[in-house]
């Protein structure tokens, strides 16, 4: 039976070699008949992609500029050498499949692939480097499988068409990040080649996500050995020999059972199925080279994925050419090796053929041995050099429009603001912030199974939420949940572990022991035990354990749970760290509060050569003085352990004074225990509370998302454009006023109608002064209160909450606006006034109840 079995499969290898075979036969016309493709392939076309319903022809290109409907003369030029191009390459290399040189683009128009490359830097700081580039272009577009996998595309789109709908092929992908990395400085180039089936189907289910790689561990140099004499032997080896030997024996049998596991999870590894069409899939990606913007090593990007790779990727078989926006290069080298063996010396005339060889050619390297030599052929060579720059042709500008991406398309990125990607045993999703309610954006899944049925963790990214969440792990076999969030958070939580929010249940909290007076940095509790670690103390704490008994009376703190039943606390444990200041037989390294039984345990750090430490066992008495209930000192109720010395601290004062002390401590430590249980409950209480009605948090600059914002700029803008000077006065009589004084004459002296113009002069000049004034007295007024506003906030920047210094840095920008628009119709007041009163001034002597007398005044 299973010599027939491997009969059958080798008689299906052949007829897939022979199908194979047949595709490359056709393909020399450069077609190929759908009844060659697998079945797989032309469901995926027709089904799988996301992007394979959208038709392309029904865009709008009405709108687009002249340049992509018509060819200057210049690109008209170079078509007309690419043909000659063609025809010479076709003739020379008839067993090469042709270039990708002039794709049609959205308009029909035959452009050259270096002229749709356009190179922009865009305004985000993100995209100033390649994996932001990358990243965006990843998550931004929509893939399209090529029409034919193994011919390149007939159509190649300008990136502003794939910018707009969001979607794209291979060489759409590569076309758009090569502009962006190029804009960005880098050395980058659009890559037509060869990739496998996994790459050019962005096909991801048999990768690992890169959420879940481990950071490759540098190998730590052993120290090498040296030989003196004198050195200090080495301690003697105390393992057991015996011990040894049994391990010994049991070795063979545990790799054998190791070797028998990872057989099992090999064959549960899902292996790609063998790919007919394996080195004839056509697709397109980005090289960067090495040199600008210090890239160290030239490298691949697969603009599907955004991931670099290796040039010795084994997933990328083969070149046929590359362009960027200045030239052309077609690979001459041979690629029976994949990428490996490829040399990417664009200036190697052998390995590479320019197109035009006389525009920008990529500057090389020289050796120092030919330096000298090429230096001193550069004389002989300026003719011929200029007769070749004469007869060059350079690449003419991009036809391409601009390339824009508005702040709010650069922040969905995703089309519909999400975007899922399948793993191997994992599910990535992506969101657009402010898409979801409670702030999520990324959630990757993680599952016991290839066939992503059995949950095992599930890790949740946040953004822009008021209660500072980051990030929350959720592992559903334990249902133990870690959350993470960032500084400035009340209490200065750090992450919380929990497997309920219940005060009953374990939970482990970290904090940012920077901000907090106390130093703490990690808190664990569960019903009978609670452990705090401290770092940085000025009295060297750095654990302190709390043991609980059984609960008894019903207590109340202020705000927490008003259920919560008071624990006896039965015993408190606190470690030092070694103070220098003090002899270490007087510096306690332990003490441990035995409250249930009225005894104090002291240990202190260890003296340089000995090995045990000292210690001090306090009783406490029972019996009390009745007056000032101070304790009576008695020899027994102090036992002591002196370290090296058997008369030192024997006195009864000073072990009286230092159990006065330890006691007082021990209320102190009380208070401070229920103070920390009081802080768990109250912390408790917030998170369940946040929980419950999420809140998301809007900067006071986001005028589309902070409606309230939004409304009160807008509203002091309209008052402040109402106040603002330059609005005519309508149906009203300037010289009324004035003409009432002389009795509204239908004829006026000359006299008479010089004292109307200067009184109206007169009294428009005092109006403009004294308008003047009271701009001038406001813009005082508020620069004075700003100066107050500034130096109460410096009072009292430390003592404000997050909400509060929001609202007051809102109130400080409206003033400085106040301020602003008061400066600017002060300084228009001063600038319009001549103008002004000149302009009354005229219009009085046109005025027909004054021209007659004072036409010529």
């Amino acid at each position: 039976m299973e010599v027939l079995e491997e009969k059958e499969e080798e008689e299906q290898r052949e007829e897939e070699e022979l199908k194979a075979l047949e595709i490359g036969d056709k393909l020399q016309d450069g077609v190929i008949l759908p009844e060659l493709l697998p079945a797989y392939y032309l469901c995926l076309s027709a089904s799988s992609c996301p992007g394979s319903d959208f038709d392309w022809s029904s865009i709008d290109t009405s709108q687009l500029p002249s340049s992509y409907k018509t060819n200057s003369l210049k690109e008209k030029k170079l078509l007309h050498i690419t043909d000659h191009f063609l025809q010479q390459y076709t003739h020379l290399c008839p067993d090469r499949k042709p270039l990708f040189l002039h794709p049609v683009n959205e308009c029909g128009v035959e452009k050259f692939v270096s002229t749709t490359v356009r190179p922009t830097l865009l305004p985000y700081t993100e995209l100033y480097h390649w994996d932001g580039c990358a990243r965006f272009v990843s998550d931004y577009l929509t893939m399209e499988p090529l029409k034919s996998p193994i011919t390149p595309p007939s159509l190649l789109y300008s990136p502003t068409t794939i910018l707009k709908y969001q979607r794209g092929n291979c060489f759409d992908f590569s076309v758009l990040l090569c502009s962006m990395l190029i804009g960005a400085g880098y050395d980058a180039y659009c890559v037509h080649g060869y990739a496998t089936r996994e790459i050019c189907t962005l096909d991801e289910t048999l990768e690992l996500c890169p959420l879940l790689r481990k950071p490759q561990e540098v190998p730590k140099e052993e120290m090498k050995k040296s030989s003196n004499k004198y050195r200090v032997k080495p301690l003697p080896d105390l393992q057991s020999k015996f011990e040894l030997q049994q391990e010994a024996k049991k070795k063979p049998e545990t790799e054998a059972a190791q070797k028998k596991k990872e057989r099992e999870e090999a064959k549960e590894v899902e292996k790609p199925k063998r790919d007919p069409l394996y080195g004839l899939r056509v697709h397109a990606w980005v090289l960067v080279l090495s040199g600008k913007r210090e890239v160290p090593e030239t490298f691949f990007i697969n603009p599907f994925t955004g991931n670099s790779h290796s040039t010795m990727d084994e997933h990328f078989l083969g070149i046929e050419s590359v362009w960027n926006h200045r030239n052309y290069w077609v690979n001459m080298q041979d690629c029976w090796n994949g990428c490996k063996d490829l040399t990417f010396d664009l200036g190697d005339a052998i390995r590479w053929e320019i197109m035009l060889s006389g525009s920008n050619k990529p500057l090389q390297l020289l050796p120092d041995a030919e330096e000298e030599k090429e230096l001193s052929d550069m004389d002989m060579d300026d003719m011929q050099e200029k007769e070749e720059e004469d007869m060059s042709f350079n690449m003419p500008p991009s036809w391409v429009a601009p390339i824009q991406i508005s702040p709010r398309e650069f922040e969905t990125r995703c089309s519909q603001g999400r975007k899922v990607i399948l793993y191997k045993k994992a599910k990535l999703e992506k969101w657009a912030p402010y898409l979801n309610g409670n702030g999520l954006v990324k959630r990757l899944t993680i599952y016991a199974d290839s066939d992503c049925t059995e949950v095992v963790e599930v890790r949740e990214w946040f953004k822009n939420r008021e209660d500072m969440l980051d990030m929350r792990e959720v592992n559903k076999q334990t249902l133990l949940t870690t959350e993470y969030f960032s500084p400035g958070r009340l209490l200065s939580l750090k992450a919380h572990t929990y497997t309920s929010l219940e005060p009953e249940t374990e939970h482990t909290m970290e904090f940012y022991n920077e901000a907090r007076v106390d130093g703490l940095q990690k808190r664990v509790e569960n019903a009978n035990e609670m452990t705090e670690y401290f770092v940085g103390r000025d009295d060297f704490l750095h654990v302190r354990h709390m043991e609980f008994g059984k609960r008894g009376k019903k207590i109340h703190l202020a705000g927490t749970r008003s259920d919560i039943n008071s624990q006896p606390i039965v015993q408190i444990k606190e470690c030092f760290h070694r103070n220098l200041e003090k002899p270490a037989d007087e510096d306690v390294a332990e003490r441990i509060f035995l409250i249930t039984e009225e005894m104090i345990h002291l240990t202190y750090h260890l003296k340089d050569k000995y090995i045990t430490a000292s210690k001090k066992d306090f009783f406490k008495a029972a019996e009390r003085d009745r007056r000032g209930n101070e304790i009576v000192m008695t020899p027994e109720m102090c036992i002591t352990y002196q370290a090296g010395s058997s008369e030192k601290d024997k006195k009864l004062l000073h072990l009286y004074k230092l159990l006065q002390e330890l006691t007082e401590e021990e209320k102190q430590l009380k208070q401070q225990v229920q103070q920390s249980k009081a802080e768990v409950l109250n912390i408790l209480k917030i998170r369940e509370n946040e929980e419950t009605a999420v809140k998301l948090s809007v900067s006071i600059y986001n005028t589309e998302r902070n409606e309230k914002r939004r409304q009160q700029y807008e509203a002091m803008k309209h008052t402040m454009e109402d106040e603002l000077p330059g609005q005519e006065e309508q149906d009203l009589d300037y010289l009324a006023p004035f003409l009432t004084q002389i009795g509204h004459r239908e004829k006026m002296t000359k006299g008479q109608a010089l004292r109307v113009r200067d009184d109206c002069l007169a009294d428009f000049k005092h109006r403009l002064i004294d308008k003047a004034n009271i701009i001038q007295a406001r813009f005082e007024k508020a620069v004075e209160e700003l100066q107050k506003k500034d130096q109460w906030f410096q009072e009292n920047q430390n003592r404000l909450s997050a909400e509060e210094e929001d609202d007051f840095l809102a109130r400080y920008s409206e003033t400085t606006f106040h301020i602003h628009i008061l400066a600017l119709r002060l300084n228009r007041e001063k600038h319009t006034a001549p103008q002004k009163y000149l302009a009354l001034e005229e219009k009085l002597h046109k005025d027909p109840r004054l021209a007659e007398h004072l036409g010529h005044a």
